[in-house]
């Protein structure tokens, strides 16, 4: 679903039309009535860890000297509205978090040039798997299982937004996190133009550029939004694990 600058996904609820047509040509939809899909498929996922100092900070943890980065797979990735299932853990965090999207594929982008291969952004939740971070070092079982990416509700093209954007997460209505993009320990070139240097990045390809303090818990029954100005708002609900 394409409307004005912003792109979706999604899938419409009722008619008489294809339910499995991720996008439509020429035909719109009330947003109520359709379910919406996360608007990328992403190949790759790289996130960039405590690139705010508060952050950092709340944890116990020392500012990195160079960018921290670390990888979601794909299949972690879930829409606006999809549950957030708890692994079986003792603490289980959200992280809101501005995404950059990727427009075209592209390597060793200067940050000068930054902006040339950059589609749009949306609303991402880093949900992390707490007590996993703290004894597997490279994070893939805290980071990367599945319904652990919320992404959208859609792209917004970089001419739609005013910068500094300010990234706010509610858990159950009350604000917990709240964050100016002024404060990116790497601003967006300088982060494209890190990963860019050791590989490829392609269209529809998603980078996570931090989450400001105040990470807190989720329990099964909750709801958690992550909000940014002009973006608007990715909610999910979060439900226990079957297991």
């Amino acid at each position: 679903m394409r409307s004005g600058r912003f792109v979706a996904a999604g899938r419409v609820r009722r008619g008489n039309f294809d339910e499995d047509t991720a996008y439509s040509k020429g035909r719109s939809w009330p947003v109520e009535e359709v379910r919406l899909l996360p608007p990328v498929r992403p190949r790759n996922i790289v996130c960039l860890g405590r690139n705010y100092a508060e952050h950092a900070r709340e944890l116990g943890h020392t500012i990195p000297e160079r960018p921290l980065l670390f990888l979601k797979p794909p299949s972690s990735v879930v829409g606006p509205g999809d549950p957030i299932v708890l692994p079986p853990s003792p603490r289980v965090d959200y992280e809101g978090e501005l995404a950059v999207v990727i427009g075209r594929r592209c390597r060793n982008v200067s940050p000068r040039r930054a902006e040339d291969v950059i589609l749009g952004y949306t609303c991402l939740n880093d949900v992390t798997d707490r007590d996993a971070q703290g004894w597997e070092q490279n994070w893939v079982r805290a980071k990367g299982f599945d319904t652990s990416c919320p992404l959208g509700p859609w792209v917004v093209s970089p001419d739609e937004l005013e910068f500094p954007l300010v990234v706010e997460t509610r858990l159950n209505g009350e604000l917990r996190q709240r964050g100016d993009t002024r404060l990116l320990l790497l601003g967006i070139p300088e982060t494209i133009a890190e990963i860019s240097s050791f590989m490829a990045l392609d269209r529809g390809d998603v980078i996570a550029t931090g989450t400001p303090s105040g990470v807190g818990p989720l329990r099964a029954g909750d709801t958690v939004q992550v909000s940014i100005d002009g973006i608007g708002c990715l909610a999910n609900p979060v439900r226990a694990s079957s297991r």
